[in-house]
Formats: C-alpha cells, sequence, structure tokens
C-alpha cells in the first residue's frame, strides 16, 4: 500500500485507527477457550467487527511465535482475512539484525506473508534497514520513541550535540529512505516530546502504540498531525478484550467505533 492509498483510505474511513491483534490465548472468551482454532476464530470475529472503522491492523508477531508452527498457520490465515487495501496489515516484529539476515527477514514477512509493513529495531545501523527498503509499496516502520519506561535506558539519553538518542537515530533512518518508505513509532504517553519529533520527521507517518490502556489521550496528538493526516494510532487490549463474554466481537465494535470518532472529528 502506498502512501496516497493510505491516505486516501484514512479519508474514506475517516478514521486512522489501527486495531492491535495481540491475541492471547488465555484471554479469549470462555466459549473459545476450548476451541482449538480459537485464537483464529477470535481475530476472524474481531476483524469482521471493527473493519468499518479501522484503516490497519497490527499483529503481535510474539503472540503468534508463541505457539509454534501453529501460531504461524493462525497467523497467515488471520492476514489474509484482510481484504487487500482495505487495511495496511503490520507486522509487529521489532526485527533487527544485518545483511542477509534482514533480507531473510524482508522475504519472510513482506512475499511469504504479505504483510505491507514490518517494525523495525533501528540500533544496527543502516545496514539492519537498507534490505527492508528494497521493496517497492512495503512500509519499515522505525522504533523512534517508544512508551515504555526502559525508554530512558538508550532513547532518552542526552549526547553531546544536544540531541536525545532516538532524533540522532530517527534522523539517521530518515536519510536512508523517503517518507514513501518508512515510518516512525512513537509512543503515545511521550507527549512532552512530540514537537520535537516532527522537527525530525516533518512528512513521515507516525504508528503510535499507547492510547486507551495505556494511558495515552488521543487529542495530544493533534500536534503530530500533518497535511497528509501523518499518524496512525494503535489501540490493542481496549478494542479486543473490550468484553470477555459473547458479545466479545459487538464490543469490539463498539470501542473501534468511539475512536473512529473523535478521529473523525479531527481529520475535519
Amino acid at each position: 500500500m502506498t502512501k496516497a492509498e493510505l491516505v486516501e483510505l484514512i479519508k474514506r474511513k475517516k478514521s486512522f485507527l489501527c486495531v492491535g491483534l495481540d491475541t492471547d490465548p488465555d484471554k479469549l472468551p470462555i466459549s473459545l477457550k476450548n476451541d482449538p482454532d480459537g485464537v483464529f476464530e477470535f481475530n476472524k470475529a474481531i476483524i469482521e467487527s471493527t473493519l468499518p472503522f479501522a484503516v490497519s491492523y497490527k499483529l503481535n508477531i510474539a503472540f503468534y511465535e508463541a505457539m509454534g508452527i501453529k501460531g504461524w498457520d493462525i497467523l497467515q490465515r488471520t492476514i489474509d482475512l484482510i481484504p487487500p487495501r482495505e487495511a495496511l496489515i503490520i507486522a509487529d516484529a521489532k526485527r533487527g539484525d544485518i545483511g542477509n539476515t534482514a533480507a531473510r527477514y524482508g522475504k519472510a514477512f513482506f512475499e511469504t506473508l504479505n504483510c505491507d509493513a514490518i517494525t523495525v529495531n533501528p540500533y544496527m545501523g543502516e545496514d539492519s534497514i537498507t534490505p527492508f527498503l528494497a521493496y517497492e509499496g512495503k512500509w519499515s516502520i522505525v522504533l523512534g520513541l517508544t512508551s515504555n519506561t526502559g525508554a530512558k535506558d538508550i532513547e532518552l539519553l542526552k549526547l553531546e550535540d544536544g540531541r536525545y538518542v532516538f532524533e540522532a537515530a530517527m534522523a539517521a533512518t530518515a536519510k536512508l529512505g523517503t517518507s514513501e518508505q518508512i515510518m516512525f513509532v512513537v509512543g503515545a504517553t511521550q507527549t512532552q516530546y512530540l514537537e520535537r519529533i516532527r522537527i525530525v520527521a516533518p512528512d513521515h507517518f507516525l504508528l503510535i502504540p499507547g492510547v486507551g490502556a495505556q494511558g495515552g489521550e488521543l487529542t495530544d496528538l493533534k500536534v503530530l498531525m500533518t497535511s497528509e493526516v501523518g499518524i496512525l494510532v494503535n489501540s490493542s487490549r481496549q478494542i479486543i478484550y473490550a468484553s470477555s463474554d459473547e458479545d466479545f466481537a459487538e464490543a469490539s465494535a463498539i470501542e473501534a467505533e468511539k475512536l473512529q470518532i473523535q478521529m473523525g472529528d479531527m481529520l475535519n
């Protein structure tokens, strides 16, 4: 999915919502816990109920890897459920290796699994990112400033030139490609740094987790919006675990629509 196609999708759905499919078998509704295909059926119901309100789905690869071969099968079948051009499919894999290894990760997620985007850890440098940029119409979503408490250990260290490490990493990454290829991950709770982020990456889309269960506020993100919208806001637990009962899919749709309505107001 190209940048122009993503912007058109956002405007058509009046939404920049990304639904995180961090599906935990231990948190399935009772009706699905004993179903051997319960995770897939859960994902299917969530996608069908939220697709009118979402422009992206982010699959946290760890939740599928943890199930072994079965998990990879569920991952592929879940991806196949999402209609082409109706949602950007993100593999939240946070891969970060070099040379031939990065190239094989690119093949795995862009060719074999047919994802539109992959999250990438930039801290091994240029050769850990450029193999992913060889794929036309695919996105590398590079860690910028994350919302976890450990961000202070590296990302928020100060360099001699006064910049934070995350600013240097984002600036170096931005030079490797274009805003048609690279997005950045920015935590919604890092509100005091949002203006600095837009200075470093004025034209790039930002994938923003942390709204909802993690405490981030949607309205705080208005400062990051550009003429091309420029943001995708991820919500996982708030949507997919809105109910643990039989009505879980309906409840997820209600939560997704609430966010979509707020996003529509922000787009006006």
